[in-house]
């Protein structure tokens, strides 16, 4: 099992940041492994709504059917599975005066032989989960329209 956090405010008001996070679809413009993400079937976003994300790690490309297993105004889980592993999106959010905090933890369990793996791609996990924290924020901004400093990060 690898298990990274972050924490990081975002410049938006919790029901749009949640909204935005909700439809794991999105997850194409700020997850760095994330390749595609299509939603299976339609209807509103509640829990039980699937996707079909492909990612791509450490060059290769790997397939998961990912399931909203918890849609509360303050709390997002996702769960994903395939044959080699299953990961885990946990999302909890906190007002902060306008403003969001996410507490974001991924969790990827390993089955199999792809368990004895799990202790050297901890190092790859903590890189990317650098990156989510980059690009998350700047992603929510532009789907929220809000552009922008002239140095990149948030207003």
């Amino acid at each position: 099992m690898v298990e990274v956090e972050r924490v990081m405010t975002l410049a938006h008001p919790l029901p749009d940041v949640v909204g935005f996070l909700a439809d794991f679809s999105n997850t194409t413009s700020w997850d760095p492994g994330t390749v595609t993400c299509d939603r299976i079937g339609g209807g509103e976003l509640s829990v039980g709504a699937e996707w079909h994300n492909v990612s791509q790690f450490r060059g290769r490309r790997t397939e998961l059917r990912y399931r909203l297993v918890r849609f509360d105004p303050d709390h997002l889980t996702f769960v994903g599975r395939n044959k080699t592993a299953t990961s885990t999106d946990d999302m909890r959010f906190e007002e902060d005066g306008g403003r969001t905090r996410l507490i974001y933890r991924a969790r990827i369990d390993f089955h199999g032989l792809a368990r004895l793996a799990a202790p050297l791609l901890k190092r790859e996990f903590e890189r990317l989960g650098d990156e989510v924290c980059e690009r998350l924020p700047k992603a929510v901004d532009h789907a929220l329209g809000v552009p922008p400093t002239a140095d990149g990060r948030p207003r």
